[in-house]
């Protein structure tokens, strides 16, 4: 590592233990697409048992996901994730047009969209319409502010971005919790449950499949997001593959659980027809009181999931910034806090600017199609690395080559549907192409390599 002036080193401090990591890895992953793409997937898979099987299959890609990640960061625990396996197993033009994408489209789209639910929801809960137009720009200001506010938690160490992590990650988790046990106590004695016949005609097919679990997906995203964070994880090789592995399961067993619930309380027919299923399930349960704790819910699941994505991404801005990809003082540390303050800072602010200037669904496909291919050439990476010298990871992935496989055919998978679907195609190349466009600037980071 170089050093700045003054002559401290430039590094991260190793504070993240065992539980905080788990935190991470549920806190990112449980946004708001449990409590309302349910019914999405049921409206192309109408019956009990598909459902719960699209539910499933998810879990078990992102789990395959998981096990390789957990493999990788043991192996290579340094700040970065995603950005260091690039880096090191395609090179530095791979690992630059990750931090430009991150840079130009992702991050500052991912933490837009989550921002605007957060702020939709908390006016919703106060009684105020958000579609409203006299209220647009304001659900967009209040979403700003919530990017600065967990910028700032995140600002001032580490420390405080982990506890608002653990605080949001339970009451999110516990109240999902609630939820399914209310559904099953309350609502499955009442109704008998809708969950036959289990695979009514008509309510399977492969491409019906293949659609909904693209929904499916993009609720379980989010569990890599710890990687970035691996340089700050205490006993990272024992520490990260436990975390990625138990954060990453107990998504797949509560996603599970509220599908069952949900299925307890509400037939095929109004599950398929409703966006807000955890709401209508509260209501129907517990009254209108349910639906504000839902919407209360929804909101902590989405300041939690905002918070835990300004402890993460920063990171990929810092670890590019430190090989000299992008600007070295982007990789300043803060001499008090210990924190990528410059690399915060610079996040944040790009999530504000999206936030005032584009839509919710803008932002979502921005996000979810420019990070699918760097997700399957991450855990690629498994392949060139395995074969090198000196590797020596302290977990191996289970069935290996399977495992990783699986992983990468389904974001394959994703990605031909995405430039197949007439509705997609064009945003598809179009990102693309601004990922692609990093190409033009790479250049400029010539001769600027990492310190020693």
């Amino acid at each position: 590592m170089s050093e700045p002036s003054g002559g401290t080193p430039r590094t991260l401090v190793r504070q993240i233990g065992l539980w905080s990591a788990v935190a991470i890895v549920v806190g990112s992953t449980i946004g708001s697409g449990i409590f309302a793409s349910p019914g999405v997937v049921a409206n192309r898979l109408p019956g009990p048992l598909p459902i719960l099987i699209v539910w499933a299959v998810g879990g078990i890609v992102a789990l395959t996901g998981a096990l390789t990640m957990a493999e990788l960061s043991s192996a290579l625990p340094q700040t970065g994730g995603i950005y260091v396996f690039l880096r090191e197993a395609w090179g530095r033009v791979a690992a630059f047009l990750f931090s430009w994408a991150q840079l130009v489209v992702i991050r500052a789209a991912s933490l837009g969209a989550i921002a605007t639910v957060f702020a939709k929801y908390t006016f919703e809960v106060s009684g105020v319409d958000p579609d409203a137009a006299e209220n647009v720009m304001r659900v967009r200001w209040l979403a700003a502010g919530a990017i600065g506010v967990t910028a700032t938690f995140n600002y001032v160490g580490v420390k405080w971005g982990s506890l608002v992590s653990n605080v949001t990650t339970l009451a999110k988790y516990g109240a999902l919790l609630f939820i399914v046990l209310v559904a099953l106590i309350m609502g499955l004695p009442r109704t008998g449950g809708h969950f036959t016949p289990m695979i009514p005609e008509g309510s399977f097919t492969f491409s019906a499949f293949g659609l909904a679990l693209v929904g499916v997906l993009w609720a379980y995203d989010g569990w890599a997001d710890l990687s970035y964070t691996a340089g700050e994880v205490k006993d990272p090789q024992r520490n990260l593959p436990r975390a990625l592995l138990i954060g990453t399961s107990a998504v797949m067993a509560i996603y599970l659980l509220a599908n069952i619930a949900y299925l307890a309380v509400l037939p095929i027919d109004q599950l398929r027809a409703t966006e807000q299923v955890a709401a209508d399930v509260a209501r129907i349960l517990i009254g209108a009181g349910g639906v504000v704790f839902v919407g209360v819910t929804v909101m902590i699941s989405t300041f939690g999931t905002l918070n835990n994505t300004l402890l993460t991404a920063p990171r990929i801005f810092y670890a590019a910034a430190d090989d000299g990809l992008l600007p070295r003082a982007i990789a300043a540390v803060h001499p008090k806090f210990n924190t990528p303050g410059t690399a915060i800072l610079l996040c944040a602010g790009l999530g504000v600017a999206f936030v005032l200037s584009r839509t919710f669904t803008q932002l979502a496909d921005l996000y979810v199609i420019a990070f699918l291919p760097f997700y399957g050439m991450g855990v690629a990476a498994i392949f060139v690395l395995r074969k090198r010298p000196g590797y020596n990871p302290s977990f191996r992935a289970p069935f290996y080559p399977l495992v990783p496989l699986v992983f990468i055919a389904a974001v394959a998978t994703l990605l031909v549907m995405s430039v197949i679907d007439p509705a997609a195609r064009w945003a598809t190349v179009v990102i693309f192409a601004v990922v692609l466009s990093g190409l033009v600037l790479y250049p400029l980071t010539k001769g600027r390599k990492a310190p020693d």
